[in-house]
């Protein structure tokens, strides 16, 4: 018998080896995880999208846009632009001016002018007045691609259209006297003068120090601070964030009280009783096209800086004006000074004690339409 080496196994090592592996078994939890995620995520893209893609405006004169009433022109693009006449008749006026209304505002706006100006000077020194709603306000057609420059340019062409001559003056309003600016720096050889009230000032100007225009923003409301960082960082965004409910949109689209000095609180009756006429028709075509492209160009990136506009005009007789009011909540009127002192060329009148609504007040627009045209 051969002899042989023996190994002790324990009990234990030897039901080890004995034991069946047990099989493997997958869950199905982690990928159903995923594909419930992945659905989730496909369907908070497509909400964030729908939730940023503002509606098509309603388009006057279109089956379910609101009806046509004013006088209209039609531009070289096709789109239509509705205007509003005042003063003495065009053929016997010594004095065309073309008014720019503001943000939130209409052709009727121009009332801010008309309302309280003297009969008298209307007659003496011959002044026409004509006032449009710029694109996608009032009965006017939207403008999806417009800029700085397109609106100047409408600005001329319905001048040449309602034949007011060679030259014409220009007054702008608020959001108004900023396309002022545009008028200066693309069509002066077409102005016998401009009139630019409390002209709204892009804190984002690189010709305005930063420490002063950062100032000048920190005194805004904070809800106008988001709004405008939202206008001029992420504009694709600008109509969601005017729209949601989450946070306060602009106080101007809220019509909130709180960016009203004193002085504009002591007007509002006046211009409350006068814009309840009208007030309906500025945002009849939707908000988009009209308030959120105004911001979204205002508060944009510019093509041309204000501060550096050089003077057009030397050795002429056109002048150029800048109207604004020391206690204005909404233009400060620190930046106001400084683009002032830049461009000495321009007069800068500075109202003691009144807001952004001074044109209002008595007696401001007779001194308004006298300087310009004297």
């Amino acid at each position: 018998m051969a002899a042989g080496t023996s190994r002790k196994i324990s009990a234990a090592s030897a039901r080890s080896h004995t034991r069946k592996p047990k099989p493997k078994t997958s869950s199905k939890f982690p990928g159903m995880f995923k594909s419930v995620l992945l659905v989730g995520l496909m369907g908070f893209l497509a909400w964030a999208y729908q939730a940023t893609k503002p509606p098509p405006p309603k388009i006057c004169g279109s089956t379910d846009g609101p009806p046509v009433t004013a006088s209209r022109i039609q531009l070289k693009d096709g789109r239509y632009l509705a205007y509003q006449e005042y003063g003495v008749p065009k053929d016997i006026a010594k004095h065309k001016i073309v008014f720019v209304h503001g943000f939130d505002s209409c052709r009727h706006d121009v009332s801010a002018i008309t309302s309280y100006l003297s009969p008298d000077i209307v007659e003496s020194k011959g002044i026409y007045i004509v006032s449009f709603d710029r694109p996608g306000y009032g009965e006017s057609d939207p403008h999806p691609t417009r800029t700085l420059k397109s609106l100047a340019f409408d600005i001329e062409e319905l001048a040449d259209q309602l034949g007011l001559g060679s030259k014409f003056y220009v007054i702008g309003f608020s959001m108004g006297g900023q396309i002022g600016w545009t008028c200066l720096k693309y069509i002066p050889h077409r102005l016998a003068g401009a009139a630019l009230i409390a002209p709204v000032a892009n804190y984002w100007w690189p010709g305005i120090p930063s420490n002063m225009s950062q100032k000048a923003f920190d005194q805004q409301l904070a809800q106008d601070q988001w709004a405008l960082r939202v206008a001029h960082y992420v504009p694709w965004l600008n109509y969601w964030w005017n729209a949601q409910k989450l946070f306060p949109c602009l106080s101007l689209i809220a019509h909130s009280p709180r960016v009203l000095s004193n002085h504009d609180k002591e007007l509002m009756p006046r211009v409350v009783s006068i814009r309840k006429e009208y007030q309906a028709l500025v945002r009849q075509q939707g908000e988009f096209e009209s308030l959120h492209r105004d911001i979204m160009i205002g508060f944009g990136k510019w093509e041309f800086d204000p501060t550096d506009l050089k003077n057009a005009f030397s050795g002429s007789e056109v002048s150029v004006h800048l109207w604004q009011g020391d206690e204005d909540m909404l233009v400060p009127v620190a930046l106001q000074r400084y683009i002032a002192n830049q461009l000495p060329w321009i007069k800068y009148h500075e109202v003691s004690g009144v807001g952004h609504m001074f044109p209002f007040a008595d007696g401001m627009a007779d001194s308004i339409i006298q300087a310009l045209v004297a």
